[in-house]
């Protein structure tokens, strides 16, 4: 059933500039959204797919009304405008509104889970076909063990804790409240320790465990390694994307962000509120500071000061990377100009003996 956009108004708090009484049906992006739909434009840098939008209405940032008081900016019939503080977090209100959200998991224990005698469940657990909790094992309540999730011995979660199907915590792993961990995700293996002696690569015996804050979400693939002789710690509010791999000993600060296919090496410490964009790679036994930045492809071979944002491989701060850069694209043209040189000096066959 739809609704109007005065109705959506009042349920984001926002204002409407337009017609307040025309029906949506469904949420859609700017580039999907046809008549009955209502969409949303997050930032002035998507200003240009306006134009050619089709939906009833748009949920726009209240910072652009000016801007969009010029109708050349507009499709033809303009859509009813809904002016908010914030378009993200009030489109997804408007989603879940007209769409709404997956009912919660029906609390209890699949006969076909197997549950050690020794584990303990909290209240209102959800376990589903074919998970496994071992011995010592205690989870909190309100936790969700999705299908095939293993959790090996001695494992402690919080409350609320979600692990998507096939998860595994290794032994002695230890979640949080509110933990997320999304499917195929590997907690607390063995980290890559080897000693190299006598011809032979010797395994060194990884006693540590995996150790994740409040808050954190991890994603699909993702695997952290438990630490040689202590714990490997994710801080509290990470975020950690899809298809990352975190070594043993490593200690992630509090509400870093990574993205996919980010490797950090083992024993490197992040500070606070760190951004790793995708393809990060970062050596082993360094210190990278509160705030820094580092780059997509990034490759870091040495510490990195806090605030500071790096780039490129080997990763150096982001004007430096810039101005290299640079040079490299005129680089064809120097050598030109340098041939050019040459020839007039009569040095052209001395300066190629050289190249």
């Amino acid at each position: 059933m739809g609704v109007t956009v005065q109705q959506l108004a009042a349920l984001v708090q926002g204002e409407v500039r337009g017609n307040g009484g025309v029906v949506v049906e469904a949420a859609r992006t700017l580039a999907e959204a046809e008549a009955a739909h209502v969409s949303f434009l997050e930032s002035e840098r998507h200003l240009r797919h306006l134009k050619t939008c089709r939906a009833a209405a748009v949920v726009v940032p209240a910072a652009l009304a000016e801007r969009l008081a010029d109708p050349a900016l507009l499709p033809e019939p303009a859509p009813a405008l809904l002016l908010v503080a914030d378009a993200l977090s009030a489109f997804v209100a408007v989603v879940r509104h007209l769409h709404g959200t997956a009912p919660p998991p029906t609390p209890g224990v699949d006969p076909r889970a197997v549950i050690h005698p020794g584990a303990v469940l909290g209240a209102g657990v959800c376990v589903a076909p074919f998970a496994v909790v071992g011995d010592g094992c205690v989870v909190g309540d309100r936790c969700v063990l999705g299908a095939g999730v293993v959790l090996g011995r001695n494992c402690r979660l919080g409350d609320d804790v979600v692990l998507h199907p096939h998860v595994v915590l290794y032994d002695d792993t230890v979640l949080g409240s509110r933990v997320l961990v999304h499917s195929h995700a590997v907690l607390g293996a063995d980290g890559f320790g080897f000693r190299f002696h006598d011809g032979r690569h010797h395994k060194v015996p990884q006693l540590g465990h995996v150790e994740v804050g409040d808050d954190v979400e991890i994603g699909a693939c993702t695997t952290i390694d438990r630490g040689t002789f202590q714990a490997t710690r994710i801080g509290p509010g990470t975020k950690i994307d899809n298809q990352v791999m975190i070594g043993h000993n490593c200690r992630i600060g509090a509400h870093n962000v990574m993205a996919a296919q980010v490797g950090i090496a083992g024993s490197t410490t992040t500070g606070a509120y760190v951004v790793c964009a995708g393809q990060v790679g970062v050596a082993d036994h360094l210190r990278i500071g509160d705030g820094a930045r580092l780059a997509a492809q990034a490759g870091v071979a040495q510490d990195v000061a806090a605030g500071e944002t790096v780039l490129g491989t080997p990763a150096r701060p982001e004007r430096e990377t810039k101005r290299a850069w640079v040079s490299l694209m005129r680089l064809a043209d120097t050598v030109r100009d340098v041939r050019r040189i040459l020839r007039h000096l009569g040095m052209e066959e001395e300066g190629r003996g050289a190249a």
